[in-house]
């Protein structure tokens, strides 16, 4: 485990426990909550929303992206992700190729019940893949 959580971190960890309440999960039980934080200091949260078509289900990292987006919102400072498991949940592969379009210099923290983990999310992607249109960007 880390050290305490900054208070900012404590925040956002929080605010993705709360969420967790609402998520929508009766296929599989694993309820997850996630908040977002973006350098402008507010917070984007989202539930997992499970589908009989398991490939229509959303994560809660995903969840929380689309509510920033929609926001107006284009760049993730800081990922809470919030699980009832014995063992801390990070991000999962496609989570973090989505939160790789926004968070490349963000912290990230799984916690639960047992404490919290915090890595930056360059270590959970650390050659995200990448594609620039041609005639967009570098």
């Amino acid at each position: 485990m880390s050290a305490p959580l900054s208070p900012e971190l404590a925040r956002l960890v929080e605010a993705a426990r709360l969420v967790r309440e609402h998520a929508y999960a009766p296929y599989s039980g694993f309820r997850v909550g996630a908040a977002i934080e973006t350098p402008s200091g507010a917070v984007y949260a989202g539930a997992n929303v499970e589908n009989a078509s398991y490939g229509a289900t959303i994560c809660a990292e995903r969840s929380a992206v689309a509510c920033m987006v929609a926001a107006g919102e284009s760049a993730i400072a800081r990922v809470a992700v919030y699980t009832e498991a014995d063992t801390l949940s990070m991000p999962c592969g496609i989570c973090r190729q989505v939160l790789g379009e926004f968070a490349k210099s963000a912290t990230v923290v799984a916690a639960g019940p047992s404490g919290a983990r915090t890595v930056p999310f360059a270590e959970l992607l650390p050659e995200p893949f990448g594609f620039a249109p041609p005639g967009v960007g570098p």
